[in-house]
């Protein structure tokens, strides 16, 4: 990516070599527990609100933009989805309230209780906030083969498109279902939710692409990142076999086909999946 011009977000908190304080905690466990991979919005699946102690007093993270090579690369990335959904906002009449974005290692408390590394980024509704530990981004390389910087912004993009979700009230619906429907009706309504993020991310690319802030390579990057963490794949590499049912992300193909879906419209009307027939 052409990032190298572009500003940083001021709405990165850096709290990384932060301890969090009175171990993992109840929510800790049941967000480690649902959020297997990057992508999942722990209160949205489990309601984990009303399991989260209060957080302990801790040390202050450190003003200003990151200073190291990555916290700045994931900076800017922030502040291109920032330019990208404002102007999409604005174009609707309406305003975005941007996201924080949490760098941290090993362990992190939020609102939506206490994510570790293990789990990969994930979004918190209850404080509209992005948490990563940029160690995934070794993992994304190394484990699911999916190199590049673009497909490490794809990260990023994915986990603000929940905060779309969020912010238009799309994702209040995972609330209204949950407890009035069985499980797999449930596990198809993850699966629209976080496909629909994919689609936003490829909203974020077209609009990025618009931007010559891409490379030749970077939508394929993109595609690729998309692909390596379908359900299909993830269950394969985890447990041998397939269980369609089960799924809450979607499979590879499907995560593939709304990501560009995003990308080649940029527009977010294309990215109703909850209205789609067929994913």
């Amino acid at each position: 990516m052409k990032l190298g011009g572009h500003r940083g977000s001021g709405n990165v908190e850096d709290r990384r070599g932060i301890g969090i304080g009175g171990g993992l905690g109840i929510g800790g466990v049941v967000i480690a527990l649902i959020a297997m991979y990057f992508g999942v919005d722990p209160s949205v699946v489990l309601n984990t609100a009303n399991q989260v102690a209060p957080p302990p007093s801790r040390q202050e993270a450190p003003k200003g933009p990151p200073a190291d090579e990555m916290g700045q690369f994931v900076s800017r990335v922030l502040a291109s989805t920032e330019d990208v959904w404002q102007e999409v906002f604005r174009q609707a009449g309406s305003d975005y309230p941007e996201p924080k974005l949490v760098l941290f290692s090993d362990a992190v408390r939020s609102d939506c209780g206490v994510g570790q590394s293990a789990m990969g980024p994930f979004y918190c509704p209850l404080d509209q906030s992005v948490y990563i530990d940029l160690a995934f981004y070794r993992d994304l390389q190394a484990r699911f083969r999916a190199p590049g910087d673009f497909a490490q912004a794809y990260v990023i993009a994915h986990e603000v498109g929940h905060h779309v979700q969020k912010v238009t009230g799309i994702m209040s619906r995972m609330d209204q279902m949950r407890g009035r429907v069985s499980k797999a009706e449930y596990n198809q309504a993850s699966v629209r939710l976080e496909l629909q993020a994919d689609c936003f991310a490829g909203v974020w690319a077209h609009h990025a692409g618009n931007k010559s802030l891409l490379d030749p390579g970077d939508l394929e990057e993109g595609l690729t990142a998309a692909a390596a963490i379908g359900d299909d794949r993830m269950q394969k590499r985890t447990q041998g076999r397939v269980v369609p049912e089960s799924f809450t992300h979607g499979s590879s193909a499907q995560r593939v086909r709304w990501f560009k879906r995003g990308m080649d419209t940029g527009k977010v009307s294309a990215c109703d999946t909850f209205a789609a027939r067929t994913l």
